[in-house]
Protein backbone atom coordinates (compact mmCIF):
# COMPACT_ATOMS: atom_id res chain seq x y z
CA UNK A 1 0.00 0.00 0.00
CA UNK A 2 1.72 3.49 -0.85
CA UNK A 3 1.37 6.03 1.34
CA UNK A 4 -1.86 8.09 1.56
CA UNK A 5 -0.59 11.53 3.15
CA UNK A 6 -3.85 13.03 3.74
CA UNK A 7 -6.69 10.00 3.30
CA UNK A 8 -7.87 8.80 6.36
CA UNK A 9 -10.91 5.32 6.62
CA UNK A 10 -14.12 6.65 5.14
CA UNK A 11 -15.70 5.95 8.87
CA UNK A 12 -12.94 8.22 10.78
CA UNK A 13 -14.61 11.78 8.50
CA UNK A 14 -17.93 10.09 7.51
CA UNK A 15 -19.88 13.37 9.17
CA UNK A 16 -17.19 15.75 8.77
CA UNK A 17 -17.95 17.64 6.36
CA UNK A 18 -21.27 16.24 4.75
CA UNK A 19 -21.69 13.94 2.46
CA UNK A 20 -23.11 13.46 -1.09
CA UNK A 21 -26.63 15.13 -1.43
CA UNK A 22 -28.48 11.41 -2.73
CA UNK A 23 -26.88 8.30 -0.73
CA UNK A 24 -27.90 8.34 3.18
CA UNK A 25 -25.84 8.12 5.95
CA UNK A 26 -26.77 4.86 6.10
CA UNK A 27 -25.89 3.79 2.42
CA UNK A 28 -22.41 5.44 2.95
CA UNK A 29 -21.79 3.19 6.18
CA UNK A 30 -22.95 0.54 4.40
CA UNK A 31 -20.20 1.42 1.27
CA UNK A 32 -17.66 1.64 3.75
CA UNK A 33 -18.47 -1.64 5.70
CA UNK A 34 -18.27 -3.53 2.17
CA UNK A 35 -15.10 -2.21 1.02
CA UNK A 36 -13.32 -3.68 3.97
CA UNK A 37 -11.91 0.05 4.59
CA UNK A 38 -10.68 0.86 0.91
CA UNK A 39 -13.55 3.45 0.81
CA UNK A 40 -11.35 6.66 2.19
CA UNK A 41 -11.61 10.71 2.18
CA UNK A 42 -9.33 13.11 1.02
CA UNK A 43 -8.10 16.68 1.30
CA UNK A 44 -6.32 18.23 -1.04
CA UNK A 45 -2.30 17.62 -1.49
CA UNK A 46 -0.64 20.86 -0.32
CA UNK A 47 -3.84 21.14 2.51
CA UNK A 48 -1.13 20.79 5.49
CA UNK A 49 0.21 24.15 3.90
CA UNK A 50 -2.84 26.12 4.69
CA UNK A 51 -4.34 27.44 7.90
CA UNK A 52 -8.07 26.96 6.87
CA UNK A 53 -8.96 24.24 4.79
CA UNK A 54 -12.93 23.84 3.59
CA UNK A 55 -14.24 26.51 5.80
CA UNK A 56 -12.77 25.05 8.77
CA UNK A 57 -9.62 26.48 10.65
CA UNK A 58 -6.71 24.17 10.82
CA UNK A 59 -3.24 24.28 11.98
CA UNK A 60 -0.53 23.90 9.72
CA UNK A 61 1.30 20.73 9.86
CA UNK A 62 5.06 21.89 9.09
CA UNK A 63 6.69 18.72 8.50
CA UNK A 64 3.44 17.33 6.56
CA UNK A 65 3.79 21.12 4.51
CA UNK A 66 7.79 20.25 4.06
CA UNK A 67 7.31 17.44 2.62
CA UNK A 68 4.72 18.49 -0.01
CA UNK A 69 6.77 21.67 -0.86
CA UNK A 70 9.67 19.32 -1.59
CA UNK A 71 7.75 16.96 -3.99
CA UNK A 72 5.39 19.32 -5.57
CA UNK A 73 6.51 19.02 -9.00
CA UNK A 74 7.94 15.34 -8.55
CA UNK A 75 6.00 13.12 -10.44
CA UNK A 76 6.98 10.22 -7.74
CA UNK A 77 5.88 12.09 -5.07
CA UNK A 78 2.42 12.94 -7.39
CA UNK A 79 1.83 9.41 -8.47
CA UNK A 80 1.17 7.39 -5.40
CA UNK A 81 -0.86 10.37 -3.48
CA UNK A 82 -5.33 10.39 -4.55
CA UNK A 83 -5.23 14.04 -4.28
CA UNK A 84 -2.43 14.53 -6.32
CA UNK A 85 -3.00 15.26 -10.03
CA UNK A 86 0.06 16.20 -12.71
CA UNK A 87 -1.94 19.39 -13.83
CA UNK A 88 -2.75 20.80 -10.88
CA UNK A 89 -5.48 22.81 -12.50
CA UNK A 90 -7.82 19.65 -12.47
CA UNK A 91 -7.60 19.79 -8.62
CA UNK A 92 -9.22 22.99 -8.48
CA UNK A 93 -12.75 24.26 -9.62
CA UNK A 94 -12.22 26.76 -12.14
CA UNK A 95 -15.04 28.64 -12.79
CA UNK A 96 -16.09 28.98 -9.01
CA UNK A 97 -12.14 29.40 -8.38
CA UNK A 98 -12.14 27.09 -5.24
CA UNK A 99 -8.26 25.69 -5.06
CA UNK A 100 -5.62 24.62 -2.91
CA UNK A 101 -2.58 25.17 -4.79
CA UNK A 102 1.27 25.88 -4.41
CA UNK A 103 3.57 28.22 -6.66
CA UNK A 104 5.16 25.42 -8.84
CA UNK A 105 8.07 27.97 -9.53
CA UNK A 106 8.64 28.37 -5.48
CA UNK A 107 6.47 26.01 -3.88
CA UNK A 108 7.67 27.47 -0.66
CA UNK A 109 6.62 31.14 -1.52
CA UNK A 110 4.21 32.01 1.36
CA UNK A 111 1.56 33.98 -1.17
CA UNK A 112 0.35 31.04 -2.33
CA UNK A 113 -0.77 29.74 1.66
CA UNK A 114 -1.82 33.24 2.33
CA UNK A 115 -5.45 32.15 1.61
CA UNK A 116 -7.91 29.60 2.17
CA UNK A 117 -7.59 25.56 0.74
CA UNK A 118 -10.49 24.55 -0.90
CA UNK A 119 -11.65 20.93 -2.45
CA UNK A 120 -11.82 22.04 -5.65
CA UNK A 121 -12.66 19.29 -7.75
CA UNK A 122 -11.04 16.60 -5.95
CA UNK A 123 -13.61 13.84 -4.72
CA UNK A 124 -14.14 14.22 -1.00
CA UNK A 125 -14.61 9.93 -1.62
CA UNK A 126 -12.62 7.49 -3.54
CA UNK A 127 -12.34 3.26 -3.10
CA UNK A 128 -8.71 2.33 -3.18
CA UNK A 129 -9.25 -0.53 -5.35
CA UNK A 130 -7.77 -3.20 -4.62
CA UNK A 131 -9.80 -6.19 -7.04
CA UNK A 132 -12.99 -6.48 -9.46
CA UNK A 133 -15.09 -6.90 -6.57
CA UNK A 134 -14.55 -3.59 -5.64
CA UNK A 135 -15.55 -1.97 -8.85
CA UNK A 136 -18.56 -4.17 -8.45
CA UNK A 137 -19.31 -2.13 -5.58
CA UNK A 138 -19.11 0.90 -6.31
CA UNK A 139 -21.03 0.26 -9.84
CA UNK A 140 -23.88 -0.98 -7.42
CA UNK A 141 -23.68 1.70 -5.05
CA UNK A 142 -23.99 4.48 -8.21
CA UNK A 143 -27.05 2.40 -9.41
CA UNK A 144 -28.71 2.67 -6.35
CA UNK A 145 -27.53 6.26 -4.70
CA UNK A 146 -27.39 7.89 -8.01
CA UNK A 147 -23.60 9.41 -7.24
CA UNK A 148 -21.61 9.59 -10.41
CA UNK A 149 -17.97 7.78 -10.70
CA UNK A 150 -15.17 9.10 -11.55
CA UNK A 151 -11.83 6.68 -12.45
CA UNK A 152 -8.18 7.66 -11.63
CA UNK A 153 -4.72 6.08 -12.19
CA UNK A 154 -1.93 8.37 -12.81
CA UNK A 155 -3.44 11.70 -12.42
CA UNK A 156 -1.84 12.20 -16.66
CA UNK A 157 -5.16 13.47 -18.00
CA UNK A 158 -4.83 16.66 -19.62
CA UNK A 159 -8.75 17.03 -19.71
CA UNK A 160 -9.65 16.55 -16.14
CA UNK A 161 -11.72 13.65 -16.91
CA UNK A 162 -10.50 11.44 -14.05
CA UNK A 163 -11.53 14.28 -11.27
CA UNK A 164 -15.04 15.34 -10.70
CA UNK A 165 -16.38 17.25 -8.13
CA UNK A 166 -18.45 14.82 -5.85
CA UNK A 167 -17.82 12.00 -7.66
CA UNK A 168 -16.94 8.79 -6.12
CA UNK A 169 -13.55 7.68 -6.97
CA UNK A 170 -12.12 4.73 -8.29
CA UNK A 171 -8.34 4.75 -7.66
CA UNK A 172 -6.83 1.64 -9.11
CA UNK A 173 -3.10 3.06 -8.76
CA UNK A 174 -2.52 0.06 -6.47
CA UNK A 175 -3.12 -2.47 -8.69
CA UNK A 176 0.60 -3.60 -9.56
CA UNK A 177 0.55 -6.99 -10.92
CA UNK A 178 3.67 -7.71 -13.27
CA UNK A 179 4.30 -10.77 -15.20
CA UNK A 180 6.01 -12.03 -18.32
CA UNK A 181 4.19 -14.95 -20.80
CA UNK A 182 6.27 -15.83 -23.36
CA UNK A 183 3.83 -17.79 -24.78
CA UNK A 184 0.41 -15.90 -24.66
CA UNK A 185 -3.00 -17.05 -25.93
CA UNK A 186 -6.30 -15.05 -25.35
CA UNK A 187 -8.45 -16.45 -22.84
CA UNK A 188 -11.22 -18.58 -25.10
CA UNK A 189 -8.75 -17.95 -28.63
CA UNK A 190 -6.40 -20.71 -30.02
CA UNK A 191 -3.98 -18.62 -31.46
CA UNK A 192 -0.36 -17.92 -29.44
CA UNK A 193 1.64 -14.75 -29.38
CA UNK A 194 4.89 -14.48 -28.80
CA UNK A 195 6.83 -11.72 -25.62
CA UNK A 196 4.15 -10.45 -23.77
CA UNK A 197 3.35 -8.36 -20.33
CA UNK A 198 0.49 -8.62 -18.02
CA UNK A 199 0.18 -5.97 -15.87
CA UNK A 200 -2.18 -4.21 -13.44
CA UNK A 201 -4.02 -0.65 -14.12
CA UNK A 202 -2.22 0.88 -11.67
CA UNK A 203 1.61 -0.02 -12.75
CA UNK A 204 3.53 3.78 -14.07
CA UNK A 205 5.84 3.03 -16.98
CA UNK A 206 9.23 3.13 -15.10
CA UNK A 207 8.41 -0.02 -13.35
CA UNK A 208 7.33 -1.60 -16.34
CA UNK A 209 10.19 -0.42 -18.33
CA UNK A 210 12.55 -1.60 -15.68
CA UNK A 211 10.48 -4.74 -15.36
CA UNK A 212 11.24 -5.33 -19.37
CA UNK A 213 14.48 -4.53 -19.63
CA UNK A 214 15.29 -7.23 -16.38
CA UNK A 215 13.86 -9.77 -19.12
CA UNK A 216 15.44 -8.54 -22.09
CA UNK A 217 12.91 -7.14 -23.42
CA UNK A 218 11.05 -3.82 -24.99
CA UNK A 219 7.76 -2.04 -24.65
CA UNK A 220 6.19 -0.10 -26.95
CA UNK A 221 5.60 2.97 -24.29
CA UNK A 222 4.95 6.63 -23.60
CA UNK A 223 7.16 9.34 -22.66
CA UNK A 224 6.64 10.09 -18.68
CA UNK A 225 7.49 7.50 -15.96
CA UNK A 226 4.19 8.20 -14.24
CA UNK A 227 1.94 7.12 -16.69
CA UNK A 228 -0.39 4.45 -16.14
CA UNK A 229 -0.50 2.13 -19.56
CA UNK A 230 -3.33 -0.04 -19.06
CA UNK A 231 -5.59 2.87 -18.50
CA UNK A 232 -6.01 6.07 -20.86
CA UNK A 233 -2.58 5.53 -22.05
CA UNK A 234 -3.30 2.37 -24.39
CA UNK A 235 -7.06 3.25 -24.25
CA UNK A 236 -6.90 6.23 -25.86
CA UNK A 237 -4.41 5.54 -28.48
CA UNK A 238 -1.27 5.45 -26.77
CA UNK A 239 1.08 6.97 -29.02
CA UNK A 240 5.20 6.27 -28.79
CA UNK A 241 8.24 7.60 -29.99
CA UNK A 242 9.07 4.49 -31.03
CA UNK A 243 5.45 3.78 -32.70
CA UNK A 244 6.31 4.85 -36.68
CA UNK A 245 8.19 0.87 -37.11
CA UNK A 246 5.78 -1.00 -33.79
CA UNK A 247 2.73 0.50 -33.94
CA UNK A 248 0.20 2.35 -31.28
CA UNK A 249 -0.40 0.76 -28.06
CA UNK A 250 -3.75 0.17 -29.33
CA UNK A 251 -1.95 -1.59 -31.96
CA UNK A 252 -0.39 -4.25 -29.36
CA UNK A 253 -2.61 -4.88 -26.45
CA UNK A 254 -3.96 -8.04 -27.12
CA UNK A 255 -6.52 -8.22 -23.86
CA UNK A 256 -8.42 -6.36 -21.41
CA UNK A 257 -9.82 -7.37 -17.88
CA UNK A 258 -12.42 -4.91 -17.19
CA UNK A 259 -15.59 -4.24 -15.00
CA UNK A 260 -18.05 -2.87 -17.10
CA UNK A 261 -21.05 -0.46 -15.62
CA UNK A 262 -23.19 -3.42 -15.96
CA UNK A 263 -21.50 -4.94 -13.46
CA UNK A 264 -19.79 -7.69 -15.36
CA UNK A 265 -16.30 -8.57 -14.80
CA UNK A 266 -15.31 -9.34 -18.60
CA UNK A 267 -12.05 -10.70 -20.55
CA UNK A 268 -11.99 -8.72 -24.17
CA UNK A 269 -9.95 -9.92 -26.55
CA UNK A 270 -10.16 -10.96 -30.11
CA UNK A 271 -12.17 -14.24 -29.73
CA UNK A 272 -14.57 -13.00 -26.98
CA UNK A 273 -16.13 -9.50 -26.19
CA UNK A 274 -14.80 -8.68 -29.66
CA UNK A 275 -16.76 -5.44 -29.57
CA UNK A 276 -16.13 -4.38 -26.61
CA UNK A 277 -12.39 -5.58 -27.19
CA UNK A 278 -12.16 -3.08 -30.11
CA UNK A 279 -14.09 0.01 -28.63
CA UNK A 280 -11.37 -0.42 -25.88
CA UNK A 281 -8.55 -0.25 -28.41
CA UNK A 282 -8.83 3.89 -29.11
CA UNK A 283 -12.49 4.79 -27.24
CA UNK A 284 -10.98 6.14 -24.48
CA UNK A 285 -10.56 5.91 -21.11
CA UNK A 286 -13.17 6.32 -18.55
CA UNK A 287 -16.27 5.38 -20.27
CA UNK A 288 -16.46 1.82 -21.01
CA UNK A 289 -15.51 0.72 -17.24
CA UNK A 290 -12.59 -0.01 -14.85
CA UNK A 291 -9.68 -2.13 -16.63
CA UNK A 292 -8.22 -4.38 -14.00
CA UNK A 293 -5.54 -5.58 -16.23
CA UNK A 294 -3.92 -5.91 -19.81
CA UNK A 295 -1.35 -7.90 -21.59
CA UNK A 296 0.38 -6.62 -24.28
CA UNK A 297 3.02 -7.27 -26.86
CA UNK A 298 6.27 -6.49 -26.38
CA UNK A 299 9.43 -6.60 -28.59
CA UNK A 300 13.29 -8.52 -27.45
CA UNK A 301 15.72 -5.82 -26.16
CA UNK A 302 17.20 -4.00 -29.32
CA UNK A 303 19.86 -1.45 -29.91
CA UNK A 304 18.74 2.13 -30.80
CA UNK A 305 20.54 5.43 -32.64
CA UNK A 306 19.79 8.48 -30.92
CA UNK A 307 20.62 11.61 -31.93
CA UNK A 308 19.87 14.97 -29.38
CA UNK A 309 20.39 18.44 -31.02
CA UNK A 310 19.63 21.39 -29.48
CA UNK A 311 20.82 25.55 -29.80
CA UNK A 312 20.49 28.91 -28.64
CA UNK A 313 16.75 30.27 -30.15
CA UNK A 314 17.20 34.29 -31.66
CA UNK A 315 14.62 36.02 -33.39
CA UNK A 316 15.47 34.08 -37.01
CA UNK A 317 17.26 31.41 -36.25
CA UNK A 318 14.64 28.98 -35.67
CA UNK A 319 12.39 29.58 -38.66
CA UNK A 320 14.86 27.88 -41.15
CA UNK A 321 14.99 24.26 -38.34
CA UNK A 322 11.54 24.74 -38.88
CA UNK A 323 11.71 24.40 -42.38
CA UNK A 324 14.50 21.77 -42.35
CA UNK A 325 13.00 19.31 -40.12
CA UNK A 326 9.43 19.41 -42.20
CA UNK A 327 11.37 19.22 -45.61
CA UNK A 328 13.35 16.29 -43.97
CA UNK A 329 11.03 14.63 -42.30
CA UNK A 330 9.04 12.41 -45.26
CA UNK A 331 12.61 11.02 -45.76
CA UNK A 332 13.22 10.85 -42.02
CA UNK A 333 10.08 8.65 -41.88
CA UNK A 334 10.96 5.94 -44.29
CA UNK A 335 13.92 5.44 -42.66
CA UNK A 336 12.35 4.96 -39.29
CA UNK A 337 13.13 7.47 -37.07
CA UNK A 338 10.46 8.91 -34.11
CA UNK A 339 10.90 11.09 -31.48
CA UNK A 340 10.06 14.96 -30.21
CA UNK A 341 11.28 17.92 -32.02
CA UNK A 342 10.90 21.80 -31.39
CA UNK A 343 11.88 25.29 -33.08
CA UNK A 344 15.49 24.85 -31.48
CA UNK A 345 15.64 20.83 -30.92
CA UNK A 346 14.85 17.17 -30.99
CA UNK A 347 15.74 14.59 -29.60
CA UNK A 348 14.80 11.11 -31.85
CA UNK A 349 15.35 7.66 -31.69
CA UNK A 350 15.52 4.71 -34.62
CA UNK A 351 15.70 0.85 -33.92
CA UNK A 352 16.26 -0.01 -37.99
CA UNK A 353 19.67 2.21 -38.78
CA UNK A 354 23.80 1.23 -37.83
CA UNK A 355 25.29 4.68 -36.32
CA UNK A 356 26.32 5.21 -39.67
CA UNK A 357 23.34 5.43 -41.42
CA UNK A 358 22.29 7.37 -38.68
CA UNK A 359 24.91 10.38 -39.13
CA UNK A 360 24.39 10.00 -42.70
CA UNK A 361 20.33 10.65 -42.52
CA UNK A 362 21.05 13.44 -40.23
CA UNK A 363 23.87 15.47 -42.31
CA UNK A 364 21.66 18.39 -42.92
CA UNK A 365 20.41 19.08 -39.66
CA UNK A 366 24.01 18.61 -38.07
CA UNK A 367 24.85 21.43 -40.93
CA UNK A 368 22.43 23.84 -39.52
CA UNK A 369 22.56 22.78 -35.80
CA UNK A 370 26.80 23.41 -35.99
CA UNK A 371 26.44 26.95 -37.93
CA UNK A 372 23.96 27.70 -34.80
CA UNK A 373 27.06 26.45 -32.27
CA UNK A 374 24.45 24.03 -30.95
CA UNK A 375 24.65 21.08 -28.99
CA UNK A 376 24.71 17.53 -31.20
CA UNK A 377 24.91 13.91 -30.03
CA UNK A 378 24.04 10.88 -32.24
CA UNK A 379 25.03 7.56 -30.46
CA UNK A 380 24.04 4.12 -30.23
CA UNK A 381 22.20 2.65 -27.02
CA UNK A 382 21.87 -0.77 -25.97
CA UNK A 383 18.02 -0.55 -25.16
CA UNK A 384 14.94 1.55 -24.74
CA UNK A 385 15.78 1.55 -21.02
CA UNK A 386 19.20 2.89 -21.43
CA UNK A 387 17.32 5.92 -23.31
CA UNK A 388 14.65 6.07 -21.55
CA UNK A 389 16.93 6.72 -17.77
CA UNK A 390 19.47 9.32 -19.81
CA UNK A 391 17.16 11.41 -22.22
CA UNK A 392 13.27 10.58 -21.11
CA UNK A 393 13.41 11.37 -17.39
CA UNK A 394 15.32 14.81 -17.62
CA UNK A 395 12.90 15.86 -20.67
CA UNK A 396 9.03 14.51 -20.06
CA UNK A 397 6.75 16.81 -19.21
CA UNK A 398 6.73 19.00 -16.08
CA UNK A 399 4.07 17.97 -13.42
CA UNK A 400 2.46 20.44 -10.51
CA UNK A 401 2.79 23.47 -13.64
CA UNK A 402 -0.79 24.67 -14.16
CA UNK A 403 -1.40 23.89 -18.29
CA UNK A 404 -3.04 22.71 -21.28
CA UNK A 405 -2.26 20.93 -24.36
CA UNK A 406 -3.94 21.28 -28.06
CA UNK A 407 -2.79 19.10 -30.90
CA UNK A 408 -3.25 17.69 -34.53
CA UNK A 409 -2.64 15.39 -36.01
CA UNK A 410 -0.95 16.11 -39.53
CA UNK A 411 -1.18 14.36 -42.82
CA UNK A 412 1.73 12.77 -44.90
CA UNK A 413 0.30 14.51 -47.95
CA UNK A 414 1.43 18.03 -46.78
CA UNK A 415 4.77 16.62 -46.59
CA UNK A 416 4.87 15.48 -50.37
CA UNK A 417 4.69 18.53 -52.11
CA UNK A 418 6.33 22.29 -51.60
CA UNK A 419 3.23 24.14 -51.03
CA UNK A 420 2.23 21.30 -48.41
CA UNK A 421 5.59 21.60 -46.41
CA UNK A 422 5.27 25.74 -47.12
CA UNK A 423 1.77 25.53 -45.33
CA UNK A 424 2.52 23.79 -42.36
CA UNK A 425 5.92 25.42 -41.93
CA UNK A 426 4.46 28.92 -41.90
CA UNK A 427 1.56 27.53 -39.46
CA UNK A 428 4.56 26.73 -36.84
CA UNK A 429 5.82 30.17 -37.30
CA UNK A 430 2.74 31.83 -36.60
CA UNK A 431 2.63 29.46 -33.50
CA UNK A 432 5.65 31.36 -32.54
CA UNK A 433 5.30 34.49 -33.30
CA UNK A 434 1.77 35.58 -32.63
CA UNK A 435 0.63 33.13 -30.09
CA UNK A 436 4.10 32.53 -28.23
CA UNK A 437 3.66 29.01 -28.19
CA UNK A 438 6.69 26.87 -29.32
CA UNK A 439 5.15 23.58 -31.54
CA UNK A 440 5.85 20.52 -29.82
CA UNK A 441 6.36 17.85 -32.53
CA UNK A 442 5.54 14.40 -31.99
CA UNK A 443 6.82 11.63 -34.29
CA UNK A 444 5.15 9.38 -32.91
CA UNK A 445 2.30 7.87 -35.37
CA UNK A 446 2.19 4.40 -36.81
CA UNK A 447 3.79 5.35 -40.12
CA UNK A 448 5.65 2.02 -41.60
CA UNK A 449 3.29 -0.24 -38.80
CA UNK A 450 0.75 -1.70 -41.20
CA UNK A 451 -1.60 -3.45 -39.03
CA UNK A 452 -5.52 -4.92 -39.81
CA UNK A 453 -7.61 -3.08 -41.06
CA UNK A 454 -10.31 -1.74 -38.80
CA UNK A 455 -9.02 -3.42 -36.11
CA UNK A 456 -8.75 -0.67 -33.63
CA UNK A 457 -11.25 2.14 -32.59
CA UNK A 458 -8.82 5.34 -32.70
CA UNK A 459 -9.42 8.01 -35.70
CA UNK A 460 -8.69 6.68 -39.25
CA UNK A 461 -6.28 9.72 -39.38
CA UNK A 462 -4.16 8.22 -37.84
CA UNK A 463 -2.97 5.50 -40.22
CA UNK A 464 -2.04 8.14 -42.92
CA UNK A 465 -0.73 11.15 -40.92
CA UNK A 466 3.30 11.17 -39.95
CA UNK A 467 3.11 14.01 -37.22
CA UNK A 468 1.32 15.32 -34.00
CA UNK A 469 1.68 18.62 -33.73
CA UNK A 470 0.91 19.93 -29.87
CA UNK A 471 1.91 22.56 -27.70
CA UNK A 472 1.49 24.03 -23.87
CA UNK A 473 -0.35 27.25 -22.86
CA UNK A 474 0.48 27.83 -18.80
CA UNK A 475 -0.44 30.15 -16.26
CA UNK A 476 0.29 30.46 -12.85
CA UNK A 477 -1.23 28.95 -9.65
CA UNK A 478 -3.14 32.43 -8.85
CA UNK A 479 -4.22 33.52 -11.99
CA UNK A 480 -7.51 34.46 -12.31
CA UNK A 481 -10.46 32.95 -14.29
CA UNK A 482 -10.17 35.07 -17.40
CA UNK A 483 -6.75 34.92 -17.03
CA UNK A 484 -7.17 31.02 -17.15
CA UNK A 485 -10.11 31.29 -19.88
CA UNK A 486 -7.10 33.39 -22.09
CA UNK A 487 -4.78 30.56 -21.84
CA UNK A 488 -7.59 27.93 -23.08
CA UNK A 489 -8.74 30.42 -25.49
CA UNK A 490 -5.16 30.76 -27.01
CA UNK A 491 -5.09 27.04 -27.13
CA UNK A 492 -7.84 26.58 -29.00
CA UNK A 493 -7.51 29.21 -31.36
CA UNK A 494 -3.92 27.46 -32.47
CA UNK A 495 -5.65 24.07 -32.83
CA UNK A 496 -8.19 26.00 -35.38
CA UNK A 497 -5.33 27.08 -37.00
CA UNK A 498 -4.02 23.60 -37.51
CA UNK A 499 -7.52 22.83 -38.14
CA UNK A 500 -7.58 24.93 -41.42
CA UNK A 501 -4.31 23.66 -42.34
CA UNK A 502 -5.70 19.55 -42.14
CA UNK A 503 -8.88 19.08 -43.39
CA UNK A 504 -10.12 15.59 -42.49
CA UNK A 505 -7.51 15.21 -39.95
CA UNK A 506 -8.03 14.35 -36.06
CA UNK A 507 -6.61 14.54 -33.15
CA UNK A 508 -4.78 12.23 -30.34
CA UNK A 509 -7.99 12.02 -27.71
CA UNK A 510 -5.25 12.09 -24.75
CA UNK A 511 -3.54 15.16 -25.95
CA UNK A 512 -6.30 17.25 -27.46
CA UNK A 513 -7.70 21.19 -26.90
CA UNK A 514 -9.80 20.58 -23.89
CA UNK A 515 -12.26 22.99 -25.66
CA UNK A 516 -12.36 20.48 -29.54
CA UNK A 517 -15.03 22.08 -30.95
CA UNK A 518 -16.08 18.90 -32.93
CA UNK A 519 -14.68 16.16 -30.87
CA UNK A 520 -16.28 12.89 -32.00
CA UNK A 521 -15.12 13.43 -35.71
CA UNK A 522 -11.56 14.62 -34.49
CA UNK A 523 -10.81 11.58 -31.89
CA UNK A 524 -13.50 8.86 -34.06
CA UNK A 525 -14.02 9.88 -37.24
CA UNK A 526 -16.04 7.51 -38.82
CA UNK A 527 -15.94 5.08 -35.92
CA UNK A 528 -17.82 7.41 -33.54
CA UNK A 529 -21.41 6.05 -34.36
CA UNK A 530 -20.00 2.19 -33.50
CA UNK A 531 -18.64 3.10 -30.31
CA UNK A 532 -21.66 4.82 -29.09
CA UNK A 533 -23.43 1.75 -29.65
CA UNK A 534 -21.52 -0.44 -27.89
CA UNK A 535 -21.63 2.16 -24.96
CA UNK A 536 -25.03 1.78 -24.56
CA UNK A 537 -24.86 -2.07 -24.31
CA UNK A 538 -22.61 -2.04 -21.64
CA UNK A 539 -23.38 1.24 -19.66
CA UNK A 540 -27.09 1.39 -20.43
CA UNK A 541 -27.67 3.49 -17.69
CA UNK A 542 -24.46 5.74 -17.98
CA UNK A 543 -22.94 5.40 -15.03
CA UNK A 544 -19.84 6.41 -16.65
CA UNK A 545 -19.65 9.72 -18.25
CA UNK A 546 -16.70 12.07 -18.91
CA UNK A 547 -15.44 15.16 -20.92
CA UNK A 548 -15.97 14.73 -24.24
CA UNK A 549 -15.62 11.04 -23.79
CA UNK A 550 -17.87 8.05 -26.10
CA UNK A 551 -21.49 9.49 -24.76
CA UNK A 552 -20.74 12.51 -23.42
CA UNK A 553 -24.02 14.96 -23.37
CA UNK A 554 -22.50 18.06 -23.36
CA UNK A 555 -20.63 20.89 -20.88
CA UNK A 556 -24.26 21.98 -19.35
CA UNK A 557 -24.28 18.55 -17.16
CA UNK A 558 -23.63 19.94 -13.52
CA UNK A 559 -21.00 17.87 -13.61
CA UNK A 560 -19.32 20.05 -15.55
CA UNK A 561 -19.51 22.76 -13.57
CA UNK A 562 -15.92 23.55 -12.33
CA UNK A 563 -14.65 23.45 -16.65
CA UNK A 564 -14.62 26.92 -18.06
CA UNK A 565 -16.92 28.35 -20.80
CA UNK A 566 -14.75 30.06 -23.74
CA UNK A 567 -17.96 32.03 -24.77
CA UNK A 568 -18.08 34.00 -21.52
Amino acid sequence: MFLLAVSVPFTTLLFARGSFSLPSADDWAQLSKSLGGRLLQATPLAAPCFSVVNGRNSTVDTQACAAVQAGYTVPDFRSPRFPAYMLPQWETCQRAEEKCLLDASNPSNPLATSGVCQQGSISEYYVVVSGAEDVQTAFAFSAKTGVRLSIKASGHDYKGRSSSKGSLNLWTRNLTSLAYTPNFTPEGGDKSYERTITMGAGVPFEDLYAFADQNNLTVIGGYHQTISPSGGWVMGGGHSVLSPVYGLGVDRVLQFKIVTPDGEYRTANEFQNKDLFWALRGGGGSTFGVVIESTMLVEPRFKLQVASFNFAKTSTNYQPFLKLIVDESYTWGTEGWGGHMGPTNLINVNPLLTTEQAIESLKNATAYVQAQNGTIVIEELPSWQAFFTKYVTSAEASVGVENTLLSRLIPTNLFTSETGRTTLTNAMVQMVDQYGINPYIVVGTPFLFKGPANATSVTPAWRNALWQIGGHSTWQFNATVPEIRTQFQIASNITQLLRDITPGSGAYFNEGDVYEVNHEESYWGVNYPALLAIKKKYDPNSLLECWQCVGWKGAQDPRYDCYLSLSN
